[in-house]
């Protein structure tokens, strides 16, 4: 589904661009990539994983209001990085391991399905997703 098909759908919403928002969703990002590091040092794997997922949400959520959108699901910001990508903005890899930290979240929440491993995954992508984000906002 593509941009303009989430907001028919109400997925996505237009809104104004806010610097604000920006700023407070990168510090929400950063606050719980902290504490799935706290949480993966503390063998808590299963809220490693659900942190690093958020951390990587939070962070794309920066992105979307940077552009002047607003997620109402998830699954929408997937559509947001795609088109990112198609205009050769953003490399497939962050897609993918956004999609793949959504799943693990859910299989960790939702089916109890979590390991040292995964999160150890998890939190090396997210804290390259991060990085990749704050990359691109300095150039949109």
């Amino acid at each position: 589904m593509n941009i303009e098909e989430c907001i028919e759908n109400g997925f996505l919403m237009k809104i104004k661009p806010s610097k604000d928002l920006v700023e407070k969703e990168l510090q929400e990002a950063e606050y719980d990539f902290g504490k799935a590091k706290l949480t993966f040092e503390e063998e808590d794997h299963k809220w490693s994983i659900v942190k690093s997922y958020y951390a990587m949400f939070h962070a794309a959520r920066a992105l979307l209001f940077r552009m002047g959108l607003r997620e109402k699901k998830h699954f929408a910001i997937i559509s947001v990085l795609e088109d990112l990508n198609k205009r050769g903005k953003l490399e497939l890899k962050y897609i993918n391991d956004f999609t793949s930290a959504l799943y693990s979240r859910e299989d960790a929440d939702y089916h109890y399905k979590y390991s040292e491993e995964i999160a150890e995954h998890e939190l090396e992508i997210a804290e390259e997703f991060i990085a990749r984000i704050k990359k691109l906002l300095e150039n949109i």
